[in-house]
């Protein structure tokens, strides 16, 4: 009876993990729909469905559903249909490790850290076989501007997040919530700055979309995407907004440390990752796009130095204090 309670446990867990995946990502898509479109005055968002425009993101699901399938006629087909998965898994395996409480998460793993730094960075595969078996010029170029970009980027966030690590001396998120003290917002903002930057780069977000960067290469990876497939691309951008979000709200502001967090730290949890999040869509309406050059250049002659000494301070007042 012990194991059958253990299997529908297990299978409890990954349904409600399955849906947070499939809720989340589309909560924060609504969400970019009206940040933006009341920052640039636009009334287009606002008029499906009536109040508010609360219809436009089922609009926007129509509408790809509708859209023709289309496959290059020179593509590698196979790896042609099956980027848009691999780019998108692999951030449902990082959110089922991304505790909302000590008892809200998907599987307590005692290195659940470095799975989802792990698992985030396995997305850039999904890219480049997408940009190259589109059989486009301007696919693989975004391709190889994207591989470039992450690849630069994932040491400045590894860095910052062995820091907050070193100074709850855990892996395990869980853990790391739970050493959180408030002195740690002052102590560990120079790592918390360098995650979110590289974050929004690694999401290839604007100011730093230039894998994208219509004006050069028509859309990038996504120029020969289209309907469905094109949805999904889009779908593991704000997948990967929640999982990012949600790790810098549990491992820099705190996860569910908050009033009645016994009851309500879960939800302490998601409103500090939503937060992040606007901050996010924010910079998309604000920012213009870098160089490709001033990209590369703040990520090793800025973030990368200023991750180090975070690093070395932590190591210095971890020793300190013990």
């Amino acid at each position: 009876m012990s194991e059958g309670w253990t299997i529908l446990e297990v299978v409890l867990r990954a349904v409600a993990v399955l849906a947070a995946f499939l809720v989340l990502p589309l909560l924060v898509g609504q969400t970019e729909h009206k940040v933006m479109a009341h920052m640039q005055g636009r009334l287009g968002p606002m008029y499906a469905g009536g109040f508010h425009g609360w219809a436009q993101l089922v609009a926007d699901g129509v509408k790809f559903v509708q859209k023709e399938d289309i496959t290059p006629a020179r593509a590698d087909r196979w790896v042609y249909r099956l980027a848009p998965f691999v780019a998108l898994i692999p951030y449902l395996v990082a959110l089922a490790v991304i505790p909302l409480s000590p008892t809200v998460v998907g599987a307590d793993v005692p290195g659940s850290a470095l799975l989802v730094l792990a698992a985030t960075g396995v997305g850039i595969i999904g890219l480049l076989m997408g940009g190259w078996a589109s059989a486009s010029k301007y696919s693989l170029l975004g391709a190889m501007r994207a591989a470039a970009q992450l690849l630069s980027y994932e040491l400045p966030m590894v860095l910052a997040v062995a820091s907050v690590a070193l100074a709850a001396g855990t892996l395990s998120l869980v853990g790391i919530a739970e050493a959180w003290t408030p002195w740690w917002l002052l102590w560990q903002a120079p790592g918390a700055l360098v995650f979110f930057v590289a974050a929004v780069a690694e999401l290839q977000r604007p100011p730093f979309d230039m894998p994208i960067a219509d004006s050069e290469l028509v859309f990038g990876v996504f120029t020969e995407y289209t309907g469905l497939r094109f949805a999904f691309f889009l779908l593991a951008e704000y997948a990967g907004i929640v999982v990012f979000s949600l790790l810098f709200a549990v491992a820099w502001l705190g996860g569910w440390s908050g009033p009645v967090e016994d009851w309500l730290g879960w939800l302490w949890t998601l409103l500090k990752g939503f937060v992040v999040a606007v901050v996010i869509i924010w910079l998309r309406v604000s920012w213009p796009r870098l160089r490709e050059d001033q990209l590369q250049r703040l990520a090793w002659v800025w973030l990368v130095p200023i991750a180090l000494l975070q690093l070395a301070i932590t190591a210095v007042g971890v020793v300190m204090m013990r």
